[in-house]
């Protein structure tokens, strides 16, 4: 069983916001990104990045406009970007299929990784606490997935207490946010960043993870 599989998970339902784009091929197998816009109970919207193969496109005519359920998925690579390293978060869709009926949770992730950067505690000018968390999840072949996170209130006092190294399990959702940024004296530009922001958060101790150990049965 691939339990890497176990400990990134993460379900979408929304609207197909742009057509297909080429994206790479690997192993002679192509594969395409497209926007994915999602409601928030705010009734706002986060629009998502999606990388899908495609074979899971046959039989299925993706078109705009249309609403589906991904499930896969949250990986990070780097990018070299107007002379800069740049993390970009898609997407990697597992599954997808037309939605029959509105989710209840239209967005819904799942991380079980390792602090890899101390994490950032501060205060908003409102008084309002925050953390930063950056987390390694691993994957297959001796990868790794670096996903921003944001805790909130007692999350983020929480994660004061938190140590690079340390294993811990999130459930939140993935969202965008807009920014601005200085890129000289006149001119501003516009940016979207994505990270998961989470609602609830554990440490794993050690012997959760023989318990889980065992379950799955590796030596």
């Amino acid at each position: 069983m691939d339990t890497l599989v176990f400990n990134n998970k993460i379900v979408l339902q929304g609207k197909v916001a742009s057509g297909l784009e080429y994206s790479h091929a690997m192993y002679g197998e192509s594969f395409y990104t497209f926007a994915l816009d999602v409601v928030r109970l705010s009734d706002s919207k986060d629009r998502l990045n999606i990388t899908i193969s495609e074979r899971l496109l046959i039989n299925f005519p993706l078109e705009i406009g249309m609403d589906v359920v991904v499930d896969g998925q949250l990986r990070s690579y780097n990018k070299f970007i107007d002379g800069n390293n740049r993390l970009i978060l898609t997407v990697f869709a597992r599954e997808i299929e037309i939605c029959e009926e509105k989710f209840k949770n239209p967005n819904e992730i799942y991380l079980d990784g390792y602090i890899c950067k101390e994490p950032i505690y501060r205060t908003t000018p409102f008084g309002r606490e925050i953390a930063d968390v950056l987390l390694a999840v691993n994957r297959a072949y001796n990868k790794s997935d670096y996903i921003p996170t944001i805790a909130w209130g007692r999350n983020s006092r929480f994660c004061k207490t938190l140590s690079v190294g340390d294993n811990i399990r999130v459930w939140g959702r993935l969202q965008s946010r807009e920014y601005q940024k200085k890129t000289s004296e006149e001119s501003v530009t516009k940016k979207i960043a994505y990270e998961v922001s989470i609602s609830k958060m554990e440490k794993v101790k050690d012997e959760d993870k023989q318990e889980t150990t065992e379950e799955q049965g590796i030596s």
